[in-house]
């Protein structure tokens, strides 16, 4: 790794746009990843440096490129929720398929969590797979109901996962329905939406 590499690394991590395009300027590898294997648009991605990372984009930074742990710019946020961030990594066409260490993609980590604007966004503005399944036999609107807390953020992306064309009869692995997920935990909202959609 180059004294430019490292530059760039530290600039992307700290959110510095400026250090971040002078280190490019100066030859540093937009691809160059540090002992993780983190490129600088993945820890601009993580810490939400919009500008920073969007500077690496027009330079070409790949945003899937995957780290140790399988995470990528562009699964990352769903893991933070930023939309802005996803915005910014857009132009850079992201690999809308490309799975986490789970076999998740970016929908599904943004469902558990409550990321209410990011799920409105990327449904509208991408043509990601809402039924996608990952290892664990789960889809974006299983996770919201079996790590959820039932509360209105995902009630929120129940409904927009349901307009999205989600199947709400998919089992998990175990052959259990988001339906019986929620009644079992005694989300009454949700599992009205589900009954309606069903």
């Amino acid at each position: 790794m180059t004294p430019n590499d490292r530059d760039l690394l530290g600039a992307a991590e700290r959110g510095d746009a400026d250090a971040v395009r002078a280190a490019i300027t100066a030859g540093a590898n937009v691809e160059t990843h540090d002992r993780h294997r983190r490129t600088p648009l993945l820890l601009a991605s993580l810490g939400d440096h919009v500008a920073a990372a969007e500077a690496l984009v027009a330079a070409g930074a790949d945003p899937n490129a995957q780290d140790d742990r399988d995470d990528s710019a562009w699964l990352a946020t769903g893991v933070t929720g930023s939309v802005r961030m996803m915005r910014a990594l857009l132009p850079a066409k992201p690999d809308l398929k490309l799975t986490n260490r789970f076999g998740g993609i970016s929908i599904i980590p943004a469902a558990e969590r409550g990321h209410v604007e990011y799920v409105r966004a990327l449904l509208r503005e991408t043509d990601i797979d809402v039924d996608h399944v990952n290892r664990l036999g789960w889809t974006a609107l299983l996770e919201a109901v079996i790590l959820g807390d039932g509360g209105r953020a995902h009630q929120e992306i129940v409904e927009l996962l349901l307009a999205a064309g989600a199947d709400p009869g998919l089992p998990d692995g175990d052959g259990v329905t988001s339906l019986e997920h929620a009644e079992r935990r005694g989300f009454t909202e949700i599992a009205g939406l589900l009954r309606a959609a069903d």
